[in-house]
């Protein structure tokens, strides 16, 4: 055996499993990706395999912007900046800089890991951040978060999302249901999808993308930015997706609105037959798509200050769980 092949390792890059009780969860390092969570051996996320390439960005840490910046092209404190293309079909800058880079695992127990990733300046975006991903499983979940740092002397604009798909039972999504406590649905472009302008849930569209109550996504086609979250009743200062399968069981995903106070949702439509609609993507984000345009709920980091994001993926086991 030669060296090289001695030292091959998967494609997703380091791999640590991590487990609590009923629930697993692998994390790769490419991305700081959650490429599998378990409880009870049921799928709560859309899996995939070590030594694949990571398919539609499954499981990834979004940063230093979440969602798409149009034509790869903004503005901050006055100066100009262009950020390499990785959408072409859309003429977009997608989903940050750290979703490919290998991360490096600085911290790891039975139950928990962290990894960091330094985003350097560059003239993309000439700004130095720290970030670290943690990944804890207890009795309630998978507690996911991510905290940025501000290395650099100058301001940076900064937000934070993931990319996770919810499973939530037997079949795919078009035999699930969806609660989704969000009062306004942000309204895009079809070629681009691109911000247009917020519309109530309970009038845009004739409702259809209305899943205030719960309800089934039958073949509803969703790929929106959703805000005005609504916190749970109780005083907790958070909100809860929840996505259901055929027998009540599903996975939750819970966090802050007043951190996050957008979500992007999509079915995950596909002309790949094992992609298509496989998971719904729940993405919490701390910003709308094209926020470093808009400067919507855009995070600037003062030098030497932190952004710190969290959200809580947990298996339900009933209606009532």
């Amino acid at each position: 055996m030669t060296a090289e092949h001695a030292s091959r390792r998967p494609l997703s890059g380091e791999q640590v499993r991590i487990t609590f009780g009923d629930y697993a969860a692998d994390i790769a390092s490419v991305g700081a990706s959650l490429r599998t969570l378990t409880y009870r051996g049921r799928d709560l996320v859309v899996p995939f395999d070590a030594d694949v390439l990571r398919p539609v960005f499954r499981g990834s840490v979004l940063v230093p912007w979440p969602n798409r910046v149009a034509d790869g092209h903004y503005s901050f404190d006055g100066t100009a900046h262009r950020i390499p293309i990785n959408e072409p079909e859309r003429s977009t800058a997608l989903h940050g800089l750290a979703v490919w880079a290998d991360w490096t695992v600085v911290e790891k127990t039975a139950d928990s890991v962290t990894l960091e990733h330094r985003i350097t300046a560059q003239e993309a975006y000439p700004f130095d951040l720290l970030v670290a991903a943690s990944y804890r499983l207890g009795d309630d979940g998978l507690r996911w978060s991510v905290r940025a740092t501000n290395l650099g002397a100058v301001r940076a604009p900064y937000g934070v999302g993931s990319h996770a798909y919810l499973v939530g039972g037997a079949g795919r999504v078009n035999d699930w249901t969806l609660s989704l406590p969000a009062r306004q649905v942000l309204e895009v472009s079809a070629d681009r999808l691109l911000p247009l302008a917020t519309r109530p849930v309970g009038d845009y569209l004739d409702a259809e993308l209305d899943f205030r109550v719960s309800r089934g996504l039958g073949e509803t086609f969703v790929d929106h930015a959703y805000t005005d979250l609504t916190p749970r009743s109780g005083g907790e200062n958070t909100c809860r997706v929840e996505v259901r399968g055929p027998g009540g069981t599903g996975v939750a995903m819970t966090w802050d609105p007043r951190v996050l106070p957008w979500v992007q949702v999509h079915t995950a439509d596909r002309p790949e037959p094992e992609l298509n609609r496989a998971g719904l993507a729940v993405e919490p984000m701390s910003c709308p798509p094209d926020a470093f345009n808009s400067g919507v709920d855009l995070v600037v980091l003062d030098p030497g200050a932190s952004h710190e994001a969290s959200w809580l993926v947990s298996a339900l086991d009933g209606q009532g769980a």
